[in-house]
């Protein structure tokens, strides 16, 4: 048999013909794609290990059905199929509905606490839905109501159990076997290097590289210096480094690129770290539109799912309260009808969602109406309140008629509160940010309220702290946060806290 060796110029040739033929190789041989970008995606991942992953998701559906077996087994008929099916059901709902689980021991009476509720207000949205289906299907004779109840009260604790003890089994038998690196001596490595090592899957660290030299790095991470970045793949090969994470400033970008083709030649997993918290975030997450990957800086948190969620959380709410305040909403209509001369509802100009004018409804409560270029805001013992006035704002009941907002879509149970059009034009000159507050439907109730920025604004600073608070909203939305919100709400409306 022939051997061809090639390791000449020009076009291969028969080895008995011709002298072995060499190629010429371009400096630059790459290994990877050279498609055109329009021919490149890059979806959204995790680098979580899937038994990680597995755990995170399921572990709490998969105790579900656990506490609904060990109910079964003491019923009158533990091996009946309808078992079976009501198991199933609760663990997909409970996958859909149900936090993932948080892999940190609570170390504090207040993540307790937080953890607690947490698992009651998952758990209770499981069995509104269970409840809904019992009896819209009449299935009360199926599943006798003695099995039902017991599990319904075991699941909690169970869950609380399994919260705890599953993060901590897991906690003690994460493995170190993999290594990684950070490239990129900054705040930003120093930061990753924490949150890394917080990590369940957490891997050996062995050390920061950066193309400064050491006497230039801060003092604090000297000790975990390994080595300058011209070092770094001989390093890699040598130490078989399994991550490296890339935490320098993209202005870096050629240095950068010269590093990644050294590390062609390892097995490593590359990861590029962008110092976007220079920046002020507001809902910032890695996002990607039809594969072209992009990173948030300032957006609104109510896309996909989440604005159906908390859409569907107004609607109701919303018809709910209308069906429980419709006499009291009627007895105020009245009143204000025969108490003063005037509209029954005051309707003001503010700005919604994206910053489009609506219209607010609230019961009057004033001699006047002001909707214009001036507006004055409603102070204590302000002559211009009616004797009913008074009377629904001390208990808030001039904001019902706010609830037709919620149910057409202008406004939102919690959100940031709407402010008239002229203190809209006048605030959004002083106070940097401002605006970013309506990147979320305007609310009936808000962060800020229940810190105490409820009612008037005297001063700038006052409304800059309110501001703060709306944002803060936004940086941290979640529905448990709105549920939290709405309970604070209660109790200062109860108190009649900041009220006139």
């Amino acid at each position: 048999m022939q051997q061809a060796h090639v390791i000449a110029d020009g076009p291969l040739a028969d080895a008995d013909e011709a002298p072995p033929t060499r190629i010429q190789l371009p400096t630059h041989v790459s290994a990877l794609s050279s498609a055109p970008v329009h021919q490149k995606a890059v979806p959204l991942g995790t680098v979580e290990p899937p038994t990680l992953a597995l755990l995170k998701h399921w572990f709490k559906p998969a105790i579900v059905a656990f506490g609904l077996s060990g109910c079964v087994l003491f019923s009158p008929r533990p091996g009946a199929p309808e078992y079976w099916a009501l198991a199933l059901l609760a663990v997909l709902l409970s996958r859909q509905l149900f936090a993932p689980l948080q892999l940190s021991p609570a170390n504090s009476l207040r993540s307790f606490q937080s953890k607690l509720a947490r698992v009651f207000f998952d758990w209770g949205s499981v069995v509104s839905v269970l409840l809904f289906l019992r009896f819209a299907l009449k299935l009360g004779t199926v599943f006798p109501p003695a099995v039902i109840l017991e599990w319904f009260a075991l699941t909690p604790i169970l869950l609380l159990l399994a919260d705890y003890g599953g993060a901590q089994a897991l906690i003690r038998t994460r493995s170190a076997r993999h290594r990684h690196i950070i490239i990129g001596a900054n705040e930003v490595g120093m930061e990753l290097a924490r949150r890394v090592s917080q990590s369940v899957s957490m891997s050996t660290f062995m050390g920061f590289f950066d193309f400064r030299n050491l006497d230039r790095l801060p003092k604090h991470i000297r000790e975990q210096f390994a080595g300058k970045c011209t070092d770094v793949a001989a390093f890699v090969r040598h130490h078989a480094v399994d991550a490296i994470f890339i935490a320098l400033p993209i202005s870096k970008a050629p240095r950068i690129e010269e590093m990644l083709h050294e590390f062609r030649d390892t097995t490593a997993s590359i990861y590029f770290v962008p110092d976007i918290f220079a920046f002020d975030l507001v809902q910032a997450r890695c996002v990607e539109m039809n594969g072209m990957p992009m990173l948030s800086i300032c957006d609104t948190p109510f896309h996909g799912m989440n604005a159906v969620k908390k859409r569907a959380v107004d609607i109701l709410l919303s018809l709910t309260a209308l069906l429980l305040a419709w006499p009291v909403m009627l007895a105020a209509a009245v009143a204000v009808k025969l108490s003063s001369p005037g509209p029954v509802l005051f309707k003001q100009r503010r700005y919604g969602l994206h910053g489009e004018e609506i219209l607010v409804y609230k019961f009057r409560s004033m001699t006047v109406c002001e909707d214009g270029q001036v507006v004055v805001q409603a102070r204590k013992d302000d002559q211009r309140f009616t004797m009913i006035g008074k009377i629904l704002r001390l208990t808030s009941l001039d904001e019902l008629p706010q609830l037709f907002n919620v149910l057409q879509g202008k406004m939102s149970f919690v959100g940031p509160r709407p402010h008239a059009v002229a203190h809209n034009e006048l605030y959004r000159k002083l106070i940097s940010g401002y605006m970013i507050r309506h990147k979320v439907r305007p609310g009936m109730t808000g962060w800020a309220q229940v810190h105490g920025y409820r009612g008037e604004t005297s001063t700038v600073e006052h409304m800059r702290l309110r501001v703060q608070y709306d944002l803060d909203y936004l940086r941290h939305w979640s529905l448990w946060l709105d549920v939290k919100i709405l309970f604070k709400t209660w109790r200062i409306v109860i108190r009649r806290e900041s009220a006139y």
